[in-house]
Parts: structure tokens; sequence; C-alpha cells
């Protein structure tokens, strides 16, 4: 079974598991949100071995160069042979999860443990009061 040399971007995506669905990798590219060498693309553009790729996400910025390309899609094992992901792309998501693991701990009480019986009665009440008006 022979590899091909090229594939279009929205399937790439989808293969090497930067996204969840194929649709969401085409409607990723007509948003803007992809960029091959730095260049906006539609969803058929092709995709190559050694061309850089990102791929926005709200905040998180993925930032990858692509190192081969495979028919169908497979394990996540082999998906993470298929790009490297640049130094500052990893730094960016590994700060942006910290980040986020921070905030959900401050915001629960108990410094992230789960609600006890007497925080969600609480938590009903105030929301009743607002609610009230």
């Amino acid at each position: 079974m022979e590899t091909p040399e090229t594939m279009r971007v929205d399937r790439w995506l989808w293969v090497s598991r930067l996204v969840k669905t194929r649709a969401l990798g085409a409607e990723a590219v007509k948003a803007g949100r992809v960029k091959i060498n730095d260049q906006p693309v539609k969803p058929s553009k092709e995709v190559r071995p050694g061309d850089r790729l990102e791929l926005r996400n709200g905040e998180l910025r993925i930032s990858v160069v692509v190192r081969g390309i495979v028919r169908m899609r497979g394990s996540a094992r082999v998906a993470s042979v298929l790009y490297d992901e640049t130094e500052e792309s990893r730094e960016l998501r590994e700060r942006l999860s910290a980040e986020r693991r921070l905030a959900a701990q401050q915001q629960l009480p108990g410094g992230g443990a789960r609600p006890t019986k007497r925080d969600r009665r609480r938590f009903e009440a105030a929301r009743e009061e607002r609610w009230r008006g």
C-alpha cells in the first residue's frame, strides 16, 4: 500500500487528530483559523510533508510541521508521528492548560474539592435570591 504525497488540509487535520471531525476541520479552514506556511487557505488546499501549519482555536494556537501523510485515520500513536509541534506552540498550550487548572481550583471552595452539601445549599439560596429580584 503506497502512501499519498499530498492530502486536503481539512482531511489531514482530521487524520492527524488535531480536530475531532473532518467537518470541524473544514469549518476551521473556512473560518480562516488555519494557515499553511503563513498563508490563509481553503479546505481543498493540499498539504505536503515539510509544510508549516498553524491552527487557532480561541486563545490556543497550535503550530506544527507536517512530517507525514497517511491514507486513513489511525490511532493516536500513528497520528503523533504525522507532525512535530513547535516548541513555542507546546509552551503556550501547557501554559494555558495550567492557567485553566488554576482558575478551576480557585472557583471551587476548598481549593479544588467538590462542593459540600452546605456549599450546594448556599449556591441554591443565592440563585433563588437573584431570581426573585
